[in-house]
């Protein structure tokens, strides 16, 4: 089994680190907010290593959509490229884990109202698209 490389930023790794080894009870909401996260274990598309992102809940009834935003940078986040790469992931909603796949969403008319679901869950991925020229990223979990 590969190895767990955790998240080179503070709050990422601790958010992750309070999220796992509660077994999904605490942690589970992004800082000051409130609102919900979730986990998304996957596979580093250089290393090969085990990754875990803590990523927006939108949830489009089974699935769940994913929104690599990093608050509008002008590039992805790296696990944007994991899941290109390697679409098997495990995702952790509070207590519930489980194994999905992933596709990154490139029709116009799913992406659009995906969008207006994510915008819904966390209203500043709005700003951040206006912050950044690159289309942010969408993906679709879907389980397995």
């Amino acid at each position: 089994m590969a190895d767990y490389i955790p998240s080179p930023v503070e709050w990422v790794r601790k958010q992750v680190e309070l999220y796992e080894s509660s077994g999904g009870t605490q942690g589970t909401t992004l800082r000051e907010t409130g609102l919900p996260v979730i986990i998304v274990t996957n596979t580093g598309n250089k290393t090969g290593a085990i990754r875990k992102t803590p990523l927006m809940r939108v949830q489009d009834g089974a699935n769940y959509v994913l929104v690599g935003s990093v608050g509008g940078a002008p590039k992805n986040p790296v696990w944007v490229y994991n899941l290109r790469t390697n679409p098997a992931v495990e995702l952790r909603d509070g207590t519930t884990v489980q194994a999905m796949r992933v596709r990154e969403v490139k029709d116009a008319a799913e992406r659009a109202r995906l969008w207006e679901l994510a915008v819904a869950a966390f209203p500043p991925y709005a700003d951040y698209q206006k912050r950044t020229t690159r289309t942010i990223p969408l993906f679709v979990a879907e389980p397995i």
